[in-house]
C-alpha cells in the first residue's frame, strides 16, 4: 500500500487530495501549522497528522506533496529530497490521481467553487457516483472530496500558481478572467497566458465551455476559435449557444428558461431552472453546471430539478442563521469582482435591510494591487467594517488596509484590528432587520461563527 505525505494538509487543496487518497485505501500522513477544520476532517478520516513541520514525520513515506505555501527549505522537504523521496506539487500529481476518469475541470477567476458544487450535486443526484475535489464543503453531501467508482472526476481548477495545467480535462468550464494572484501572476497578461494553456491541455474529443457574457473569457473564446478545440459559449447573450433566458425573481432568487443553441441554429429549451441561491452571477454558475450536464448527454431535466435543491457549497454565501430578524452570513470572497457580486445578490435577497460588510482583507499583493476596485466593491454595503489583512503566505511589507478603511465615506466605514473588538462592536451594533456578511479567505470566519453564537446568546437573556 503506497503511503503519501502532505506538507499543508489541512488546507483546501491538500485537504481534498488527502480524503481521496485515504478514500482509495492509500497511507496518509500530513503537516499543517494550525489545527484547522479540514485538518481536522483528515484526522478523524484515517490521516496521521502532525501540528508543525519536522523532518522525521516523512518517516515511511513513499511520496510527498506540498502546498504552494510550503518553501522549499521546509524541513520534510529537505528529509524527502535527502531520502530521495519524490516531491510533488498538487499539479504534477492530478494525473496519478485522476488516473483514467473523465475530468471535468471548472477554472475561473470567480465562481468556479460555486459552479463545482452545482455539478458535482447534479452528477451525484443523476446516480453517476462522481469522485470529486472542491474548494468548499458542497453542504449537502457534506464534503469537499470523494473517491467513488463512476466515470467522471469533477474537480475545482485552481489557477493559482497554475495547479490547474496538471489537468487534461474532457469538459473544461471557464467562467470568467479577471487578474488575480499578482504573487504568481505579477500581470494581466500573465494571468490571461494560464488560461490559454488550460485551454490547449483540453483533451481532443473533448470541449469547453466559456462564458460569453464576461469579455475577457469571451475575448479568449475568440483568440482560440481555430486552436483545433471545440469551444461553445454560455451566458445571456444571444451568441451564446447555451443560454439563460426570462431571468426573474421569486423569493429573492433567480429563476430563468435554460436553452440551447446548437451549432446548426437550431434552438433547444432545455427546462425552467429555480435557483436556491440568490444573485446574477448564479444564473451563469447554473447555466454552465447545467450545460456541462447536457454535453455528458445525461437527462437535463433531472438535472434541473437536482439544481433547484442545491443550497450550496461552504463558505459561500452560508447563511449561518438568523437571530433576532439579524441575519448572518459567511462568505469566502476576497477579489473586488465577488465581493460586489455578493452584494448585490444579497440586495436581490435582502431589498429592505441594512447590509454590513465585513471585509478581511487576503494577502498584501491583492489588497494593494487592487485597491481601487474595493473601494468600488462595497458601495452597495450601508456599513463597512476593514480588518488587518491576512497575510497567509506573504510578508508583511508595511502596508495596511486601513489605508481602503480611510478612503471609504466616514459614516459607512471603520477600521479594527483584532478579532474581539469586532465582535464586541458587531454585538453592541447590530439591530432587527440587518444582514451583516463576513468576507474571508482567511480566519475571520471564526468571527462570523462567534457574533452569530453571541447573538443567540444574548437572545437567551445571557450577556452578549
Amino acid at each position: 500500500m503506497k503511503h503519501v505525505h502532505l506538507i499543508g494538509i489541512g488546507g483546501t487543496g491538500l485537504s481534498a487530495i488527502a480524503k481521496v487518497l485515504l478514500e482509495r485505501g492509500y497511507t496518509v500522513s500530513g503537516s499543517d501549522r494550525v489545527a484547522s477544520p479540514l485538518f481536522k476532517a483528515v484526522t478523524a478520516a484515517g490521516a496521521r497528522t502532525f501540528l508543525g513541520h519536522a523532518a522525521e514525520q516523512i518517516a515511511g513515506a513513499d511520496l510527498v506533496i506540498r502546498s504552494s505555501a510550503i518553501p522549499e527549505n521546509n524541513p520534510e522537504v529537505l528529509a524527502a529530497k535527502a531520502q530521495d523521496i519524490p516531491v510533488m506539487k498538487r499539479a504534477e500529481f492530478l494525473d496519478e490521481l485522476i488516473g483514467e476518469k473523465d475530468t471535468l475541470a471548472v477554472a475561473g477567476t470567480h465562481g468556479k467553487t460555486t459552479t463545482t458544487g452545482m455539478l458535482i450535486w447534479m452528477l451525484d443526484q443523476l446516480g453517476t457516483n462522481p469522485s470529486f475535489i472542491a474548494g468548499g464543503m458542497v453542504n449537502q453531501l457534506d464534503c469537499n472530496a470523494r473517491a467513488d467508482i463512476g466515470q467522471y472526476f469533477a474537480i475545482e481548477a485552481d489557477e493559482y500558481d497554475s495547479m490547474f495545467l496538471g489537468l487534461s480535462p474532457k469538459i473544461a468550464v471557464i467562467t470568467n478572467i479577471e487578474h488575480d494572484h499578482p504573487d504568481c501572476f505579477p500581470t494581466e497578461a500573465d494571468y490571461r497566458r494560464a488560461f490559454i494553456n488550460f485551454l490547449k491541455r483540453v483533451r481532443k474529443d473533448g470541449l469547453a465551455l466559456i462564458c460569453v457574457d464576461d469579455p475577457r473569457a469571451k475575448m479568449l473564446m475568440e483568440e482560440m476559435k481555430n486552436a483545433g478545440i471545440r469551444l461553445l459559449g454560455y451566458g445571456t447573450n444571444t451568441s451564446a449557444n447555451y443560454q439563460a433566458r426570462n431571468i426573474s425573481l421569486l423569493g429573492g432568487t433567480p429563476q430563468f428558461t435554460f436553452h440551447y443553441i446548437d451549432e446548426e441554429g437550431n434552438d433547444h429549451s432545455l427546462g425552467e431552472v429555480q435557483l436556491h441561491l440568490p444573485g446574477q452571477h448564479n444564473v451563469l454558475n447554473g447555466t454552465a453546471a447545467l450545460a456541462a450536464i447536457h454535453q455528458l448527454g445525461l437527462p437535463v431535466e433531472k438535472a434541473v430539478t437536482a439544481l433547484s435543491k442545491f443550497t450550496g457549497t461552504g463558505r459561500r454565501f452560508e447563511i449561518l442563521g438568523e437571530v433576532e430578524g439579524i441575519t448572518v452570513i459567511d462568505d469566502y470572497g476576497h477579489h473586488p469582482t465577488e465581493i460586489a457580486a455578493t452584494l448585490a445578490g444579497t440586495r436581490t435577497r435582502f431589498p429592505e435591510g441594512r447590509i454590513w460588510a465585513v471585509w478581511q482583507p487576503h494577502t498584501y499583493s491583492r489588497t494593494k494591487t487592487l485597491e481601487e476596485d474595493y473601494l468600488q466593491a462595497f458601495d452597495i454595503a450601508d456599513k463597512v467594517l476593514v480588518l488587518k489583512i491576512y497575510a497567509a503566505r506573504e510578508i508583511d511589507p508595511g502596508y495596511s488596509a486601513e489605508k481602503i478603511a480611510k478612503a471609504l465615506p466616514e459614516e459607512k466605514a471603520l477600521y479594527i484590528e483584532d478579532f474581539e473588538s469586532v465582535e464586541h462592536f458587531m454585538l453592541k451594533n447590530l439591530v432587527t432587520g440587518d444582514v451583516v456578511i463576513f468576507f474571508s479567505a482567511g480566519d475571520a470566519t471564526e468571527i462570523s461563527k462567534a457574533v452569530f453564537e453571541g447573538l443567540e446568546q444574548k437572545s437567551k437573556g445571557g450577556s452578549g
